[in-house]
């Protein structure tokens, strides 16, 4: 497999977002990117739902969320968009669901989560929406798993998560929903579980070898990435910002012993990642200097190591992050307060 130099990639600052803002979600459908919700510079939850065209670099302003909420779950199921629970006004956890039809340009609010949750892990099969963990109004974590049949308007429950926790990164590879990851109050969880959606069942993968928050995970070539993050402070030891690197072997089902050389070039957390013509990137994020990085890496899966790639145009932290046609877009985020920034990292087009 051929992968591109990492001289051959270049960021570019897009059209930016209608006012600053972090915690908003992002979900692509038909192409463009759709931006929800989020924290203004005050910390209170924004109604925005605004549009993004890669072909002529504009945002359009959409009709408002009917419920002004900051980091929802999201999915698109076709001409499509589901927004589920988040933190509203009271800077408390949401029950609400509502879906945005693309073609009428109308919200319509669908049956509730049954109990309000903040930080829920969404993923979508054959027009089946599957909702796992979250946080709710008590603080606490949830290990709910709950299906929503789009066409009767239903949530229905499921066996529940072994380890409940918010904030989890989840995906869909075939009839299966990975797991990864998240929090239990303030605290790093390391579970990794993967439900069948055919069998309906749960089934406990190898933890993930070391435990962080603020971590990122991307998959790439059928390898899965767990990448930097804060390794939390115990009893004597300090929180600590991290390289490691994890990776796990998707066909083998099981965690690689991985070489020193893999591990990120940078300590970082809360950093952009994704997965792009083969390579993993990194940028911004925080790390022990007490800015913001503006530094950005690239991960060569042949020789096993990092380079490096031309600093991010506009450093930040808590980015809202998508993978668009072998594009990654960073949107949003923070650098001393909420910034309203798009930057893109592409191929150079020859």
């Amino acid at each position: 497999m051929e992968v591109p130099l990492a001289k051959d990639f270049q960021w570019q600052s897009l059209a930016s977002i209608s006012s600053p803002r972090v915690y908003c979600s992002l979900v692509e459908a038909g192409g463009q990117i759709f931006a929800i919700g989020g924290c203004d510079d005050s910390g209170n939850p924004m109604n925005t739902f605004e549009v993004f065209s890669p072909e002529v670099n504009r945002w359009t302003n959409l009709a408002p969320m009917p419920s002004a909420r900051a980091g929802v779950a999201v999915v698109s199921l076709g001409k499509r968009i589901m927004v589920v629970g988040g933190v509203g006004e009271n800077q408390m956890p949401l029950k609400v669901v509502e879906v945005y039809n693309i073609d009428e340009g109308k919200w319509k609010k669908k049956s509730s989560l049954r109990e309000p949750a903040m930080g829920i892990s969404i993923t979508a099969r054959d027009c089946r929406v599957y909702a796992a963990g979250g946080m709710g109004s008590d603080l606490r974590p949830h290990s709910f798993l709950q299906q929503f049949d789009m066409l009767k308007d239903i949530w229905v429950y499921f066996a529940p998560m072994p380890t409940p926790r918010y904030g989890a990164t989840s995906f869909l590879r075939g009839t299966k929903m990975y797991v990864l990851g998240g929090r239990q109050s303030k605290y790093a969880v390391n579970a990794f579980e993967v439900f069948d959606t055919d069998s309906r069942s749960w089934t406990k993968f190898p933890n993930i070898p070391n435990k962080r928050a603020y971590s990122r995970y991307v998959i790439s070539e059928g390898s899965l990435y767990s990448l930097g993050g804060l390794r939390q402070g115990g009893t004597y030891r300090r929180p600590k910002f991290t390289k490691t690197v994890d990776i796990f072997d998707m066909e083998q089902g099981g965690w690689m012993k991985t070489d020193r050389s893999c591990f990120l070039r940078k300590r970082r957390a809360d950093f952009v990642a994704g997965a792009i013509h083969g390579r993993i990137v990194v940028a911004g994020g925080l790390g022990n200097q007490p800015s913001v990085l503006e530094t950005a890496e690239i991960f060569h899966p042949l020789k096993n190591r990092w380079e490096n790639l031309s600093p991010m145009p506009n450093p930040r932290c808590a980015c809202a992050t998508i993978v668009l046609k072998n594009r990654l877009y960073a949107i949003g985020g923070v650098n001393q307060g909420p910034c309203s920034a798009v930057d893109m990292l592409s191929l150079i087009e020859s």
